[in-house]
């Protein structure tokens, strides 16, 4: 069995995939930016299914590594990285500050970064590991108002495609995640802008944002597939499969989306490979397992 270490545990993907994993009998450790507050009873149910948690800002380089450090002494080593802790942004882009966007950004891409930081030199120090990456389905694809959760999660992309052919070599496997919108309260958390002002000038598009957010509601409402549950069971489903078999990219959806994101990231692997090949660098597209 795995010892697995997932960030932002607590959150809507987290606490799911945490519990199915530790039915699976894995070991697994999670962070939480803070043991109190609105995360106390998520984390006394987590320690109570076998759970090891420790405080982490992926915000925070210090913060941060203290707290891999952690995980890594609290499970005795570590098999899999779960990249995970993240945060959304929704509203008109022109609205949404460079600050708030430096948020949303510092959590999705840096913070990952951060993470990579403290975890890989034990990962590439044991020549073997499995590093998951939650993303988005419109990490693959823009849809309005969704601007700069959109920018986080193609510039993760983007970052995982690079450290997917960087770690090969060392034995170390690399799986994005790529869920379509679930019902969590990941909705709850969102960074919205406020600029009434500059909201002004957009009239009557100024609405559109609220009424598209209901009708997703509605349709989250009406898929019941649509749940974080269907996250976690992927997230099981990969570790169950045997290392170095695992795909680059798993999509999750069950609203009728997924299947065309398979197929744009079908032609993206054909023209990936196709390049890499023209370069004489295919080789590290393939594990080194």
């Amino acid at each position: 069995m795995a010892k697995v270490f997932i960030t932002g545990i607590a959150g809507g993907f987290g606490k799911p995939t945490a519990l199915a994993l530790l039915a699976k009998g894995h070991m697994v450790a999670g962070s939480v930016r803070s043991r109190a507050g609105r995360n106390a009873a998520t984390v006394a149910e987590l320690e109570a299914a076998g759970a090891r948690i420790v405080e982490m800002d992926v915000t925070d380089s210090a913060s941060t590594e203290e707290g891999v450090a952690q995980a890594i002494a609290a499970l005795g080593g570590l098999d899999v990285l779960v990249n995970n802790a993240g945060i959304g942004s929704y509203g008109i882009q022109e609205l949404m500050s460079p600050e708030d966007m430096a948020r949303v950004l510092d959590v999705n891409v840096m913070g990952v970064q951060r993470v990579m930081r403290a975890a890989l030199p034990h990962l590439r120090a044991q020549g073997r590991g499995t590093v998951l990456y939650t993303s988005s389905l419109i990490g693959r694809i823009a849809t309005p108002f969704y601007g700069t959760y959109s920018a986080s999660k193609w510039a993760l992309e983007a970052m995982v495609e690079c450290y997917r052919t960087e770690l090969s070599g060392f034995g170390i496997e690399s799986c994005l995640i790529e869920p379509g919108a679930m019902p969590t309260a990941f909705f709850d958390g969102m960074v919205a802008p406020n600029d009434p002002a500059r909201e002004a000038g957009y009239g009557d598009v100024a609405q559109v944002p609220a009424m598209s957010a209901a009708g997703l509601a509605q349709m989250l409402a009406a898929t019941p597939d649509q749940r974080p549950e269907r996250i976690a069971e992927a997230v099981v489903a990969l570790l169950d499969m045997p290392f170095g078999k695992k795909p680059f990219r798993t999509v999750v959806d069950h609203t009728g989306v997924g299947p065309q994101i398979e197929r744009y990231n079908d032609v993206l692997h054909e023209v990936t490979r196709w390049v890499f090949t023209r370069f004489g660098i295919a080789q590290m597209l393939d594990l080194n397992a």
